[in-house]
């Protein structure tokens, strides 16, 4: 039996979830986000909370079960807190800049500053001189893969730790040319 998958999910005061026909809508002050419930699972609204079953105790079905009530629990805490990610840029003369609401102007060493497109739905915001980006929305998976998309375009480098990375994020620094300096 799934740990996850037999926990309710509690439903917020303001938020409302609405099932249809193979799908969860979750609307709160945020948004509203729908979820897909793959066939074998059954999601009811009882007292509150959303109670994920299923309905066959097959391999495949099973898998879905804890993954839907996951999925099911982060779009309610999307729509009513939100989500946050953080990235610090580090480098000399590193730094990003917002042009527009939907567009990032990143300034990472080459030679040419990059312009990332937000997704719909994913919010930026620019702190210490450009040196502190925060994006915020309410779809927990589109956050992070836009977070892993602007760290690709410039990793933290192992030698002197410049680029993106997450914060609180920690890198172990390689020792440089050893040899050169003992001759």
């Amino acid at each position: 039996m799934s740990r996850i998958g037999t926990k309710p999910v509690v439903i917020p005061d303001g938020v409302t979830a609405t099932p249809k026909q193979g799908a969860i809508e979750i609307k709160g002050p945020k948004g509203s986000l729908k979820v897909i419930v793959p066939e074998g699972i059954k999601a009811e609204l009882e007292d509150g909370t959303v109670v994920v079953s299923r309905q066959s105790e097959e391999k495949r079905i099973k898998s879905f079960h804890g993954l839907t009530r996951s999925l099911i629990n982060n779009s309610v805490i999307g729509v009513s807190e939100g989500f946050t990610k953080v990235l610090r840029i580090t480098g000399t003369g590193y730094k990003a800049d917002l042009v527009g609401k939907a567009v990032l102007r990143l300034s990472l060493g080459y030679s040419h500053p990059v312009d990332f497109a937000l997704p719909q739905g994913v919010e930026a915001t620019v702190e210490e001189r450009g040196t502190l980006l925060s994006l915020h929305g309410t779809d927990k998976q589109l956050v992070g893969e836009t977070a892993a998309r602007i760290r690709k375009v410039r990793p933290p480098d192992s030698y002197k730790g410049k680029g993106v990375r997450y914060e609180g994020e920690k890198l172990k620094l390689k020792p440089g040319k050893a040899g050169a300096a003992t001759k």
